[in-house]
């Protein structure tokens, strides 16, 4: 039997440390938290002592009964806060019984003597707490790393057709969630070609697109998004594909970017070759009064600053284009080359204006679409355009769906995911509403 120690500074990066270095057949004997992290104690071969009926439980149970005795003996503590006080009431009266012969007496001025307040209960250790959410939080990733390993494993084997279906989908870079809703859609279908092919074509029909272009529709249009995105682009493709269908007379651009530098140079440039008025809106101006003059203009596009979302600058920006008399229709600017998370944190942040839906850029460069797909289809952002490249206007583009989803499997990653990226996968499922899978 081969034991070692692992150290990581979180139970998911241990438990990939185990798989990586004893595989997935490892057994985990022991964990506990240390200085900047955790500890794991794997064992490879690990076969179970007759002699030590303790032993198959493994530390997880020692450690789930240690952290419930200490929750269950916080909460005690806690509750005898609350009863201090009528226990104290109950041993002041506990040896004045009040019997019928007893005559009532009459209550004098003199106030009797209030007795002692009870000394206050021990104040619990915040250090408890947060030893015990540590443990708790350790344990429940333990968990989720282990379900997730079983699960795919169990549909590897009951169901090698759905198996091969996660990977396809994992390829092309979907979301757990969403891949299990399409896999729901075809579970019916034997063939595994037909499979593919309606499962490509549900994904399609969840992708939403606007009935009318934006353009086409006129009115006030902003470019929201952090730094980086591309939206000054997206804007002069935008007005460059106006300009050359009904001319200049009826576009105005307005930029309320006023951080970075050069950002106002690039639209009064932009607006001299196209001959288009330019408005600049400064910070603690009103968009409004800003707004009123170009209302008579069949379109106003809007470039706005990417800010962070802890500048409260961000804020002002978005409750200026979310307050009354504006009717903004706000566009989310999502590079596709960005990851995940930052995808994520940008819907988040700049939902409070009121999205009317996303335009996705930089398709040219990507090497994923799954990403952005999945957040546009789980919150149900329409795609309003597409931009492949810096010329203007000629890559901007209205979105095709079977397009845009033929496009992402073209662009899918050429090797399978790993079996330890499937399991981390399906980890997560486990946070979702829905945890069955297959």
């Amino acid at each position: 039997m081969q034991v070692k120690r692992f150290f990581a500074a979180d139970m998911r990066q241990a438990m990939k440390l185990v798989r990586d270095e004893l595989g997935a057949d490892a057994a985990i004997i022991g964990n506990r938290r240390i200085a900047g992290g955790v500890e794991l104690t794997a064992a490879l071969d690990y076969t179970p002592s007759a002699l030590a009926p303790r032993v198959p439980n493994m530390e997880l149970e020692d450690e789930l009964r240690k952290t419930a005795s200490r929750i269950v003996s916080a909460q005690a503590e806690l509750s005898m806060r609350g009863d201090s006080d009528a226990t104290t009431n109950r041993q002041l009266f506990a040896g004045l019984p009040l019997t019928a012969a007893e005559p009532l007496v009459e209550p004098t001025f003199k106030e009797p003597p209030r007795p002692a307040a009870p000394a206050p209960a021990p104040a619990v250790d915040q250090r408890v707490f947060d030893s015990m959410r540590f443990e708790l939080n350790g344990l429940r990733e333990l968990l989720e790393v282990q379900l997730g390993s079983l699960a795919w494993n169990q549909l590897q084997g009951s169901k090698p057709q759905q198996a091969n279906l996660w990977r396809r989908l994992q390829r092309i870079g979907l979301s757990g969630p969403l891949s299990r809703d399409l896999l729901a859609l075809t579970t019916e279908i034997e063939e595994p070609r037909q499979a593919w092919r309606m499962l490509l074509a549900h994904l399609a029909r969840m992708i939403v697109t606007p009935e009318i272009e934006p353009l086409e529709e006129g009115g006030v249009i902003a470019m929201v998004g952090p730094a980086g995105m591309g939206k000054t682009t997206t804007l002069a493709k935008l007005a460059a594909r106006y300009v050359l269908k009904y001319g200049a007379q009826n576009i105005a651009l307005v930029s309320m970017d006023s951080y970075r530098i050069g950002a106002q140079e690039q639209l009064k440039t932009l607006g001299r070759i196209l001959n288009v008025p330019v408005t600049h809106v400064d910070p603690g101006q009103s968009l409004a009064n800003a707004l009123d003059p170009l209302l008579r203009k069949r379109v106003v596009l809007i470039d706005t600053a990417g800010l962070q979302a802890s500048d409260p600058a961000l804020r002002m920006q978005l409750e200026s284009l979310a307050g009354r008399g504006i009717k903004s229709k706000n566009y989310l600017v999502l590079a596709t080359t960005s990851q995940k998370q930052v995808l994520t944190a940008a819907y988040h942040s700049y939902k409070r204006c009121g999205l009317a839906g996303c335009i996705l850029t930089k398709l040219d460069e990507t090497a994923s679409l799954g990403e952005v797909l999945s957040l546009a289809i789980s919150h149900e952002l329409p795609v309003a355009y597409l931009t492949d490249g810096p010329r203007i206007p000629d890559d901007l583009h209205l979105p095709r769906r079977h397009q845009l989803v033929s496009r992402a499997v073209s662009v899918q990653m050429q090797e399978e995911p790993s079996e330890e990226a499937m399991a981390d996968m399906f980890a997560d499922l486990y946070h979702s509403p829905a945890k069955r899978v297959g």
